[in-house]
């Protein structure tokens, strides 16, 4: 699943989060956040946890085409 790297980064800078802490909110190490926030796909879960800790629909996060 891809998230779309920039969405995230929007939404974080809306939340005034950052990678430290949105590992600490979702249970998500700092080096999988900083993969998903350089553009690279993670697993269906990762995705739902990281939109959980934003408080914010998985389907605001994903890229155009949901994969």
């Amino acid at each position: 699943m891809r998230i779309d790297n920039k969405k995230l980064r929007h939404i974080m800078i809306d939340c005034d989060i950052g990678q430290k802490e949105l590992s600490e909110r979702s249970g998500i190490s700092r080096a999988v956040i900083n993969n998903v926030c350089c553009g690279r796909s993670c697993a269906a879960n990762t995705a739902l946890r990281i939109a959980e800790a934003l408080q914010r629909p998985l389907e605001d996060l994903l890229e155009k085409g949901g994969e």
